[in-house]
């Protein structure tokens, strides 16, 4: 949260350096002033790459770009660590997914702060991609009854993208900017679901091993996303704030309305939830046998299953060119 620069007639200093603080994290009582603040968010993100082994000095890694706070952020962070290594490099994908009224802006601001930060900006399309737009695929879903919400379509079709222009551009890692929040909120996703193996998932995405399987990493882990929104306004960063029109019905919403609150009553529940999770993840990874990956049969991507996620979804839609 942040403070007020005073408290009951009394300076609020920073717990590291004295300055005034202009921030505080409720879970651990520590206060910060700007500049701290700043370094405490850029440090546990060296510190978050450094402990889960996320990068080799000459990656070349893809960034993932929407033009909201996380990823923009992330840009920045990313281009400030990577310019301590000569022999890494970025570029920055956005994909485009179809949502009128709403993707555009991000374009603008990915592509701005890409040049901002003298990192190479590609563009990818739904559209192009599977010649349908997000919007399109939606509509035919509903036509046909299928009961799937707009996010299993868009996060499933994305990553399969995301992965194939990797390869294509011949990248060693994609980096996503999921937060704090969107892990916890994934892990209780799928303990409703019952979904073991995707949730063990969550956390090994750096660890599958399959030659056509770039992989993925999350250095923006750790950090919650209010502190993001923080870095992002501390630092004079432009993101768009607009929120996806599908999210508000999504599953994914109700969870962050019930986390927050709790958080809210209960300040650093979201670390102790990764936490035991990480701890039970382990264990579960022990016992069981590395994940096997197989080729899709239609597109030859890699999979769980004889046809990946992507390709199901289609021929689910009759909409599989193959």
């Amino acid at each position: 949260m942040a403070l007020e620069c005073r408290d009951g007639g009394v300076d609020v200093k920073c717990s590291l350096c004295g300055a005034p603080a202009v921030f505080e994290r409720k879970f651990s009582g520590i206060k910060l002033c700007r500049r701290c603040f700043m370094r405490s968010i850029e440090d546990k993100v060296r510190w978050t790459i450094g402990k889960y082994k996320l990068l080799e000095r000459d990656d070349y890694t893809l960034l993932a770009v929407s033009g909201g706070k996380d990823s923009v952020v992330m840009m920045h962070i990313m281009a400030k660590i990577e310019s301590d290594f000569p022999e890494a490099s970025l570029i920055a994908v956005t994909i485009d997914e179809g949502i009128p009224g709403y993707r555009e802006v991000g374009f603008k601001i990915a592509s701005k702060n890409a040049k901002l930060l003298n990192i190479p900006h590609r563009v990818f399309s739904f559209k192009d991609f599977y010649g349908y737009s997000l919007k399109e695929i939606v509509e035919i879903a509903e036509r046909k009854g299928i009961p799937y919400h707009a996010c299993t379509y868009c996060g499933v079709l994305r990553r399969k993208i995301l992965n194939v222009k990797a390869k294509e551009l011949g990248v060693t890692k994609i980096a996503t900017a999921h937060n704090l929040d969107d892990e916890v909120q994934t892990i209780f996703m799928n303990i409703v679901r019952g979904d073991v193996n995707r949730m063990i998932r969550v956390l090994s995405l750096e660890s599958i091993k399959h030659p056509g399987f770039v992989p993925r990493i999350k250095p923006m882990r750790l950090i919650p996303e209010a502190e993001i929104a923080l870095y992002a306004y501390f630092k004079g960063i432009d993101f768009y704030t607009v929120d996806c029109p599908y999210s508000q019905t999504s599953l994914r919403n109700e969870f962050r309305v019930f986390i927050n609150e709790f958080e809210k009553k209960h300040p650093g529940m979201k670390f102790s939830v990764i936490s035991f999770f990480e701890k039970i993840s382990n264990l579960l990874l022990n016992s069981m046998p590395p994940l096997q990956l197989k080729e899709c049969k239609y597109c030859g991507e890699p999979s769980v299953k004889d046809v990946c996620r992507a390709c199901e979804l289609l021929e689910e839609l009759g909409l599989l060119d193959f």
